[in-house]
């Protein structure tokens, strides 16, 4: 009569308890080897040291990126705009000395120093513990994470979000009105807000909405509707204005971008009717046109060896 067939031996035959211990390690381990391509990577630790700071976005989960070469403009770059260097650089000093200090937005023209200011604050005070972080607006959503991160650091970390508007609804708003003093939770003394804008409510306005005493679409309080749009920018402290600058304003930038690019000898009536046709014909006289036509007057004429 044939012998039966022997049966494998599996993990729960195995009468040894060490074997069976060792022989149901080994099928995990051979488990997590096929599932580990699956997994999502590990995300980077911030680099506390760096100066500056993008906010990025993998596989769905957010992070701190270290900014290898933060822009180098100076305050003193900064001209004619006095009023408002004044303004912002007192906030941000009494942060830094950790009195009291608000949330800032600074609106208007465009091309006039607003996102330059909060970047030359950067270099101004990196030394004494400041600290910039750059958020898009769609990720906007993940300001209670990036707080969360930050609490309780020694630095101060200024959380920068450059060119906002909103249409209704969007989430960005949402969060960015809950942090900046709507949540339950309080945001720590080491973190502020500062927003630019070309527009000061942020959110599109519409003439029809004017008309508080008409039927707006199917709003039935449109004077309410409004109100909701305004309180936005009403929860920043600080609002510093930006305007267009006057001709000579601009002139005297252009001179100060065509010294810093190598021309300082250069004579103003050799340049100047340059200048004011280029700002002519970029429908602006700015203090970024100023910087372009510097740009590339200082790249034909400037003496070798310029900046």
């Amino acid at each position: 009569m044939p012998s039966p067939a022997k049966t494998p031996r599996t993990a729960a035959a195995v009468a040894d308890p060490l074997e069976r211990l060792v022989r149901f390690l080994d099928t995990a381990e051979a488990l997590l080897a096929r599932l580990e391509p699956l997994l999502p990577e590990a995300l980077p630790q911030p680099d506390w040291k760096a100066p500056a700071y993008r906010w990025r976005r993998k596989n769905g989960r957010g992070f701190l990126q270290a900014v290898a070469q933060p822009h180098p403009i100076r305050l003193k770059d900064l001209q004619d705009i006095d009023d408002q260097k004044q303004r912002i650089v007192a906030n941000t000093r009494q942060f830094l000395a950790g009195r009291p200090a608000n949330n800032v937005l600074l609106t208007g023209t465009r091309g006039c120093g607003k996102s330059s200011l909060v970047k030359a604050l950067l270099n101004e005070y990196a030394k004494k513990g400041l600290r910039l972080i750059e958020v898009d607006k769609s990720d906007l959503v993940d300001l209670p994470d990036i707080v969360d991160m930050v609490a309780g650091r020694p630095e101060h970390f200024i959380i920068f979000s450059d060119d906002l508007s909103f249409e209704a609804g969007e989430d960005g708003y949402k969060a960015l009105k809950s942090v900046l003093d709507g949540s339950v939770t309080s945001v720590p003394d080491n973190v502020l807000i500062y927003a630019t804008s070309n527009r000061r409510h942020l959110m599109p306005e519409y003439h029809a909405e004017n008309l508080e005493t008409s039927k707006v679409g199917d709003e039935i309080h449109p004077g309410e509707a409004i109100e909701e749009k305004i309180s936005l920018s009403e929860r920043f402290g600080l609002w510093i204005s930006f305007y267009p600058f006057s001709q000579d304003d601009y002139l005297n930038i252009t001179a100060h971008w065509l010294a810093h690019f190598g021309c300082a000898a250069a004579a103003r009536e050799n340049w100047e009717r340059d200048a004011l046709n280029w700002a002519l014909q970029r429908g602006s006289r700015s203090g970024r046109v100023a910087w372009q036509f510097a740009r590339d007057y200082a790249g034909s004429h400037a003496p070798k060896g310029g900046k």
